[in-house]
């Protein structure tokens, strides 16, 4: 089995997305309406921001020809199938541009908290050359595919893992990121990291959800320049979250540190709840280090000498979900 467009042809397809993603058509803003309509966690500036990642990072023609050179594309298309998230607007898309520049066909099963975009997306593809719809389609049932890639909860994992096991898979799990801090960071650094901590309201695998510090640590300071999104306090789903854990907290004694949208708890655990964001302490810089860069469940660091500050949600194109590399096992199948 062939695929009829060539990878010049995907690439250049891909580019041109980028550059209607970049406009603000009738038809795309009304495409983002409707998400942001489909979806009560989706606003039209997380969706507006999603965009702009994927086109700066992901469609520009220079950097998918780099990114692509370090690969030996597959000879032979087989059928992959699909399964996307929909945590965050277009989470699954690189996943999608992974399989169509390996040149695979794609069997896609959406999210429904996130097909309106990636519906119209490929649309335009089929639009722009009809051949598109030969290799990539949106399926409810994933059969008879010669691998899969799955995206999920640590819960759903286990039922990806039942029906997929036996072929060549990737299946991800739930993971989080966190911020490493030491005191000296600036008043500019620390407002972008509220941007790591708040865009999207905490749902992406990217977000900060925790944050590390030495003991002495100001969070006056941090809580006070985190008031910059005060505003996420507006929306309903959120501020439901913020009061139903004051709330516990209240109830169990537990001590809290809090401005008009955020929750701050002690706690090991790297995974906090909407509205609330995880602190502790260290002592031991380098063995904290140690422990974030061998857990399963990091995603990204934040911090000086990680990822930049305000970058969390900004990942590359060689930059993989869980750290496994997609357009690897694509060219290798």
């Amino acid at each position: 089995m062939t695929n009829n467009i060539s990878l010049s042809q995907r690439i250049d397809l891909l580019f041109e997305l980028g550059t209607y993603m970049s406009q603000n058509s009738i038809e795309w803003m009304d495409a983002q309406d409707r998400a942001v309509g489909a979806n009560a966690w989706f606003t039209p500036a997380h969706v507006s921001l999603a965009v702009e990642n994927i086109t700066d990072q992901f469609l520009q023609k220079d950097k998918l020809q780099q990114w692509l050179a370090n690969y030996t594309l597959p000879n032979e298309a087989k059928t992959i199938g699909i399964v996307m998230a929909g945590n965050i607007p277009l989470v699954g898309f690189h996943d999608f541009l992974c399989g169509f520049l390996s040149g695979h066909h794609l069997l896609l099963k959406l999210s429904s908290k996130d097909e309106v975009l990636m519906k119209h997306l490929l649309d335009k593809l089929t639009e722009w050359e009809p051949d598109v719809a030969n290799h990539v389609i949106i399926a409810e049932r994933l059969n008879n595919c010669d691998a899969y890639i799955a995206t999920g909860s640590n819960n759903t994992a286990r039922y990806f893992e039942q029906y997929f096991g036996k072929y060549p898979h990737i299946i991800r799990k739930n993971r989080t990121s966190v911020a490493v801090l030491d005191s000296s960071e600036t008043d500019e650094e620390l407002t972008l990291l509220a941007d790591d901590v708040y865009l999207y309201y905490g749902l992406g695998c990217r977000n900060v959800t925790q944050v590390c510090v030495p003991r002495d640590y100001d969070f006056a300071r941090l809580l006070n320049i985190f008031n910059k999104h005060n505003e996420y306090a507006d929306l309903n789903k959120y501020k439901n979250n913020y009061d139903y854990h004051l709330a516990i907290y209240l109830l169990n004694r537990i001590p809290y540190m809090s401005n008009e949208s955020l929750l701050m708890v002690e706690n090991d655990m790297p995974f906090s709840a909407v509205s609330v964001l995880h602190y502790k302490y260290y002592d031991n810089k380098a063995e904290l280090i140690t422990q974030l860069e061998s857990s399963i469940d990091i995603q990204a660091i934040i911090g000086k000498s990680f990822v930049p500050f305000g970058d969390s949600q900004k990942p590359a194109l060689s930059e993989y979900a869980d750290g496994i590399d997609t357009m690897a096992f694509l060219c290798e199948l």
